[in-house]
């Protein structure tokens, strides 16, 4: 055997014990894919650096918030949930990262998310003197009511959602009856959609409610309003604002609750992730970022998958931030 062939068979076999080595570091990784677009598109991103810059073995598996946190603690499984509202599950999620079956890995994945009052940018530009909900609030002239223009319009969320209890609630809060405002249900959430395309396409208007990352506030750039009530505590929001009015007497004004999201895994991970695991600390989508990659998917129709890779061969100023360098040209090869 020539000397070159004995080389480059023996060079051959390094890269592959490497390689091995890495992908016994790493071992099977299962990540849930949550039912959202944004979460779809995270956990397609954590797939594809994992598997190519770090050599796991992953599998995705489709995922809801309660159900993969229930999954995750009871049986181990999967071992990564990217986005994780931790607001459904707080408690139970602290009681297991007490005991040290799960673990937040990052507690802030995605910057400027949250549920919220937002106005059209339009309407924010033409009245900067109105830049809280309180101020807002004073002029319900500036947002007529089609069925009653002498009232002012507040779009809530759809019967049957979560928010709309919390929506009906600030609205007896900050007492917007009395102060001219009707609460108007859009029927659907395409309805709630429709009303927030309508206004900005025809330059009308806009006083709702909405929550980030969404492609809605990503292509129409809405802006969110701040309150300058003090947030009230978490007695005045779960134990009345988050119930049905009957359950909510005497609901207090207050500010949004703060929405958190996590990445939350199991010990096991933990256990046999090797440096994988600190990808997953530095991991932070900018949230004007997110929005945008949300428009993308939703005019495209793309999947996770599409998305991701749209990602990483667009935005590799920011997810190159997250690996070391070695770990960034494996990705970049593979795009």
């Amino acid at each position: 055997m020539s000397h070159i062939l004995k080389g480059a068979i023996g060079a051959g076999l390094l890269v592959f014990a490497a390689n091995q080595g890495l992908a016994q570091d790493c071992g099977e990784i299962s990540i849930a894919e949550m039912d959202w677009a944004s979460a779809e598109l995270m956990a397609n991103v954590d797939s594809i650096i994992l598997s190519e810059g770090y050599g796991c073995d992953v599998e995705l598996v489709p995922g809801a918030t309660t159900t993969t946190f229930a999954s995750m603690s009871e049986k181990g499984q999967p071992d990564v949930a990217p986005e994780l509202w931790i607001n459904a599950v707080r408690d139970m999620l602290m009681a297991a990262q007490a005991e040290g079956t799960l673990v937040t890995l990052n507690d802030g994945p995605i910057t400027d998310l949250g549920e919220g009052w937002w106005l059209t940018p339009e309407f924010a530009a033409k009245h900067p003197e109105l830049d809280t909900v309180e101020k807002v609030l004073a002029h319900p002239e500036l947002f007529p009511y089609a069925e009653d223009e002498s009232k002012g319009a507040f779009v809530g969320c759809p019967a049957g959602w979560g928010c709309q209890l919390v929506n009906a609630n600030l609205f007896r809060a900050f007492d917007m009856e009395a102060k001219g405002w009707v609460l108007v249900d859009p029927g659907s959430a395409a309805g709630l959609d429709g009303s927030m395309s309508k206004a900005v396409e025809r330059s009308e208007p806009w006083f709702g409610y909405y929550w980030s990352p969404t492609s809605m506030i990503g292509k129409y750039n809405m802006v969110k309003l701040p309150f300058e009530a003090e947030w009230a505590g978490r007695d005045n929001w779960d134990g009345c604002i988050a119930l049905a009015e009957q359950d909510c007497a005497d609901p207090k004004p207050t500010s949004w609750t703060v929405s958190e999201v996590n990445t939350v895994v199991t010990d096991d991970f933990i256990g046999k992730a090797g440096p994988a695991q600190d990808y997953f600390k530095k991991r932070v989508f900018p949230g004007a970022i997110m929005n945008n990659m949300l428009v993308f998917m939703s005019e495209n129709q793309a999947t996770g998958e599409d998305a991701a890779y749209e990602f990483l061969a667009t935005q590799e100023d920011v997810w190159t931030k997250w690996v070391p360098a070695d770990v960034a040209a494996k990705v970049r090869d593979a795009l």
